[in-house]
């Protein structure tokens, strides 16, 4: 065969395989371009969709702002209107108060000489005829003239006073004196409120907390200045949520709960804190002590927190300076411990915190180190040198504490202490950032007349030994149980 006719089969061949192998990739390619475009355009789509869902939720959320906004104006105006109509109606009262004033006065002394007795040697006499007579119908008649002598004038004007401090003192002091509770949903608010407000009333008497259920979604705020009263009542309400029988004879039940488990945990804390800076050996009691203090806060700052710190900032100085690190350590960890019984005791939590200590056996080394941080022992050892300086230290660190805080928190203190030094109190709680107390008695000890005049004497006595603005409200609170078991 002609070897050049076999050559040109074989180029032919070649070039052939060429087209036929180009045209093949053509079209997958084609293909692919085909899916991209598909895949593109279904991109571009899916973007679209979600970008119309956005700007529809946005204008959602813009037009519920917009109605808030005007709810809130309307709220101002009615709220000026009524100052203005308040203002007017105390102003025309004026004159008819003047009148009243100056007839009294001519009353009073007409019948100075006509009984040839003084105004005020009458008026106790009359009270103790009077008293000793009707003393039932007295409290009901007392009662009905202090609700009837405050005007509707007068109930309105306090109310926008009262409601602008509270929110103006809020803004302060939230961080230090509220606790948030989450809920499933709103229908558990009315469960939580209960028929006629019993629950929420019987839950605050249980706790000693404030519990404000707003408009807030899906959650509930707890008031107290107490930590240790806003952990009872959160671990309490929590409790309820899950349970979902709310009545006052299980909430009575779960405070008690959250009041054990709440033990419990102080314990686990105090260990924990014990660990964290190398001490294995404290009694029990210490430990349960030093849970407690978690609970506690010195001008703002968490006692527990700033005693840990403490402990850090004593072992490393200790080491630095060939002290005994274990006594420097453990004087700073317990220097505070008198803290956790102190609103319970009479004495300066130093004083508390050395019998405390010498009561448990602990190392008089340990005592002779935190007995001198403030001063009211001498310094004795080195120890003790280095305690009072990491107080200074971990204290005076910028942010650390808020002296405006603690101010408040005391005053709260001294509020409820005012109530319970009173004969027949069983328990006293400040709420409504200190403008109320209420004030349960002991329905054997204490009448109805005696809850009335109790009111008064607390009040006179806040108005003696406190200094606060505006005003503070005195409740008295007398309930009796009648319980009998059939056996």
């Amino acid at each position: 065969m002609n070897p050049l006719f076999v050559g040109g089969a074989l180029i032919a061949g070649l070039v052939g395989g060429y087209l036929v192998a180009s045209f093949l990739t053509g079209r997958k390619v084609k293909n692919e371009l085909v899916q991209a475009e598909k895949k593109g355009q279904q991109l571009l789509e899916e973007a679209k969709k979600e970008s119309r869902e956005r700007k529809a939720q946005l204008d959602r959320q813009e037009e519920r702002v917009v109605k808030k906004e005007e709810e809130i104006e309307k709220e101002r105006k009615d709220i000026r209107a009524k100052e203005e109509k308040v203002a007017q109606q105390l102003k025309d009262l004026e004159p008819v108060k003047a009148e009243l004033q100056d007839l009294k006065k001519r009353t009073v002394t007409d019948l100075e000489k006509i009984a040839g007795l003084t105004a005020q040697d009458a008026k106790q006499k009359l009270i103790k005829e009077v008293e000793d007579v009707y003393r039932e119908d007295l409290v009901k008649a007392i009662q009905k003239m202090e609700k009837d002598k405050r005007e509707e004038i007068e109930k309105k004007g306090v109310e926008i006073i009262t409601g602008a401090l509270q929110r103006y003192s809020r803004s302060h002091v939230a961080d230090a004196t509220t606790t948030v509770v989450n809920i499933a949903n709103e229908e558990m608010k009315g469960k939580i409120i209960g028929r006629e407000g019993r629950n929420i009333r019987t839950l605050e008497r249980a706790t000693g907390v404030e519990i404000l259920i707003d408009e807030t979604p899906e959650a509930i705020v707890l008031s107290s200045f107490d930590p240790l009263r806003r952990e009872i009542a959160k671990v309490a309400l929590e409790k309820l949520i899950k349970d979902g029988r709310i009545q006052p004879a299980k909430i009575e039940e779960k405070v008690e709960e959250a009041k054990n488990e709440l033990t419990q945990r102080m314990f686990e804390i105090g260990e924990q804190a014990a660990l964290e800076v190398g001490i294995i050996d404290f009694p029990k009691e210490i430990l349960q002590l030093l849970g407690r203090l978690h609970f506690r806060t010195s001008y703002g700052q968490n006692v527990l927190v700033h005693s840990i710190e403490m402990s850090h900032i004593c072992g490393i100085m200790a080491a630095e300076l060939k002290l005994n690190v274990d006594v420097a350590k453990r004087g700073a960890l317990l220097h505070d411990i008198g803290k956790a019984i102190s609103h319970e005791v009479e004495g300066t939590h130093v004083e508390l915190g050395r019998k405390i200590l010498k009561k448990y056996n602990i190392d008089e080394r340990v005592i002779k180190a935190m007995e001198s941080h403030h001063e009211e022992y001498p310094f004795s050892t080195s120890e003790s040198f280095l305690v009072a300086a990491a107080d200074i230290l971990s204290a005076a660190r910028p942010g650390a504490r808020r002296d405006t805080v603690e101010n408040y928190l005391k005053r709260l203190e001294n509020l409820e202490k005012i109530a319970t030094d009173f004969a027949g109190v069983k328990a006293a709680y400040a709420l409504s950032a200190g403008r109320e107390i209420r004030v349960f008695v002991i329905p054997e000890k204490v009448d109805d007349f005696g809850a009335f005049q109790m009111a008064k004497d607390i009040a006179a006595k806040i108005q003696q030994e406190l200094k606060y603005p505006g005003e503070i409200k005195v409740n008295i609170i007398r309930e009796t149980r009648a319980v009998e078991f059939a056996k």
